[in-house]
């Protein structure tokens, strides 16, 4: 990801900037801790060439190559460097440039080799749970059409936002300005562009001396009046600025400002309150219904090098306590670029989580105050090279993105894009019903599993019976609903593409499985030979149990059944202890054991009488148990 965006997307840096290791690096050193990389690649290289490199120089230059994503020498001289070395972050940046450079598999050894040495870290437990993640990003369908914009320039330009009819954008262009040793570029400024009838746009337009100055200002935000701008800008305009004792270098953060429009242009420029010199905040972005301020930053307390936050923004116009998103949006890498859509969904680039190499473009969204699973916009808003500061009109389906992916008329371009597709994630809006009355039923635990069974979330319903999740496209799942006084029911669910999929469920009276002579469950099947109560039995038992307490004269005896194979007696040994699991199973949910028998049937009374010719299905028709009534009951209260 690194280039010119990286001193406004990353900022203070003294991490990197390692101390010379003798009088032959000391000039690369220096250049390196000014975030001059392009003159400290040239140096570092030379020493190559003249023979005095050491792994500190083959490290540094490879680090040099990647902040200003060279993905070749990168590559390259990382392998250079990891012969004598096991750092694992250099090693996790030499599976970015392996996969930035289409080296997939190559990639996913060095992932692999990573997360043996880190097997905690997020982005290794990432990586070991979905090792063939690439193919599925790639292979889920082109959901975008993406342009390269017309209005871009050779230098850097990216972030593009409209307001008010205007396109905002930050750019290099600015050839009055001295240029940054990062990439040799002019320091960054904020321009403004109008569109034309045709859709192409006119010539961009500096912004006032407000907001731009002769140091880099960043990424806009509106509120939804248009008539607040938050932006980003260098703490040297505050003169906050710290000094490396060893290298002479003044390291600045980055601030967030604030600006009010005044007729047709902006003045009362505003340094935030969050503002610190100990750390940067930027990335601004304002919800649609401007009470709350999303941005990136690295405080303390995060956890990775740069996380997204959000903090509410008062009546006053002050900005509160910022709140971390979590390690659901936030790894160890890099979280930065928010925006929130008027829909409230959180788009945001990262490079921790599994992507294409560099930074790609994430998004989630928040429901009942949780947040969905973090998911790759995919192809081709994202490539191999950084993808970042994503904007979208979710009415038109028409945005910006940037990128310095290979094709581009400058190192960062800004692309225009157009949804085609809806993106790869289901809202199931499940209603709970009574079937008797058809009203919705409120307070019913709505329980949701994956394909394989395994238990994903649960959720209550609310007033109107509805319960929400999201879950990934084309993906099989189940719901499970449990009410008192209703049966519980499991529903599976038909993956889907659809954004939004309703699914209305209902509920019969919990007396309905009760007959004069016995409680008619579903099928409690046990597998071939087994006598442990399984997931769909403990399911199905659960409504045993849920009649019994609200019955408390009910008396019931267990009955368990074999299928023919094996030999009687063999069958009647294991017949038993199948009901003495049921009746068992029945007394750890609080059931007095004197109200519960257990006896073992055997074969001597198969449901299916199919002799030596049953099928797999009849088998398990006869591995069955039953619940007949002693006593006690609706019945005994009539």
């Amino acid at each position: 990801m690194k280039k010119l965006k990286t001193l406004l997307f990353i900022a203070l840096m003294s991490g990197l900037c390692l101390t010379a290791q003798n009088n032959n690096t000391k000039k690369a050193d220096k250049e390196f801790a000014r975030f001059e990389y392009v003159d400290a690649a040239k140096s570092y290289k030379k020493l190559v060439d003249n023979g005095d490199a050491t792994p500190y120089v083959y490290a540094q230059l490879a680090e040099s190559y990647y902040n200003i994503f060279n993905t070749v020498e990168a590559e390259k001289w990382y392998a250079k460097a990891l012969e004598s070395s096991e750092n694992p972050e250099m090693i996790y940046k030499y599976s970015e440039m392996l996969k930035a450079n289409g080296k997939y598999e190559e990639s996913n050894q060095q992932m692999e080799r990573f997360a043996s040495m880190r097997p905690s870290d997020n982005r290794a437990t990432a990586f070991r749970k979905n090792p063939n993640y690439l193919p599925k990003i790639l292979e889920q369908g082109k959901k975008f059409n993406v342009q390269n914009g017309s209005f871009n320039t050779a230098q850097s330009d990216f972030g593009g936002i409209t307001n008010d009819g205007k396109l905002y954008i930050t750019s290099a262009r600015n050839d009055n300005r001295k240029t940054y040793g990062w990439n040799d570029e002019p320091f960054l400024d904020i321009y403004t562009l109008t569109k034309n009838s045709d859709g192409s746009y006119q010539a961009a337009t500096l912004m006032n001396n407000k907001i731009n100055t002769k140091h880099h200002e960043g990424l806009v935000s509106f509120t939804p009046d248009g008539k607040t701008m938050y932006f980003s800008r260098e703490s040297y305009f505050e003169k906050d600025f710290q000094k490396d004792s060893l290298s002479s270098v003044r390291y600045s953060q980055l601030y967030l400002f604030k600006a009010t429009k005044l007729g047709s242009d902006w003045d009362t420029v505003e340094s935030l309150a969050i503002n610190s010199e100990n750390y940067s905040v930027k990335n601004p972005s304002v919800s649609a219904d401007g009470s709350t301020l999303y941005f990136s930053s690295n405080m303390p307390g995060g956890y990775g090098l740069f996380d997204i936050y959000k903090a509410p923004i008062n009546a006053d116009g002050t900005i509160g306590e910022p709140v971390n998103l979590g390690q659901k949006v936030n790894t160890e890498g890099q979280e930065m670029f928010p925006y929130i859509s008027s829909n409230n969904t959180l788009y945001f680039s990262s490079n921790g989580h599994l992507g294409l190499g560099g930074m790609d473009v994430f998004y989630t969204k928040e429901i009942d105050g949780k947040l969905a699973p973090v998911r790759n916009v995919g192809i081709p808003i994202n490539s191999n090279g950084d993808d970042f500061a994503f904007t979208i009109d979710e009415e038109s389906e028409e945005g910006f993105v940037s990128s310095n992916r290979e094709g581009g008329q400058g190192s960062d371009d800004i692309y225009t894009f157009k949804k085609l597709q809806p993106l790869c994630d289901v809202l199931i809006v499940s209603t709970v019903l009574d079937d008797k009355t058809r009203e919705p039923i409120e307070g019913a635990s709505v329980t949701l599993y994956d394909a394989e069974g395994n238990k994903v979330t649960s959720k209550t319903t609310n007033a109107e019976g509805v319960a929400e999740f999201i879950v990934e496209c084309e993906q099989d799942t189940e719901l499970e609903v449990v009410m008192e006084d209703f049966e519980s029911k499991k529903v599976p669910v038909k993956g889907s593409n659809e954004e939004e999929l309703a699914v209305q469920i209902s509920l019969d009276p919990i007396e309905k499985i009760i007959t004069p002579e016995a409680i008619v469950l579903n099928p409690i099947y046990f597998d071939f030979d087994k006598s442990n109560i399984t997931a769909q039995a403990a399911f199905e038992l659960d409504k045993l149990v849920q009649i019994m307490n609200k019955y408390p004269d009910l008396v019931i005896n267990a009955t368990s059944h074999t299928d023919s194979r094996g030999s009687e007696s063999y069958n009647q040994r294991l017949s038993q202890r199948r009901a003495k699991s049921t009746q068992q199973y029945v007394i750890s949910k609080g059931i007095d054991a004197s109200r519960i028998s257990a006896e073992g049937k055997g074969e001597s009374d198969l449901k299916v009488k199919c002799g030596a010719n049953c099928t797999d299905e009849e088998h398990q028709q006869n591995r069955r148990s039953e619940f007949l009534i002693v006593s006690g009951g609706p019945q005994s209260q009539k």
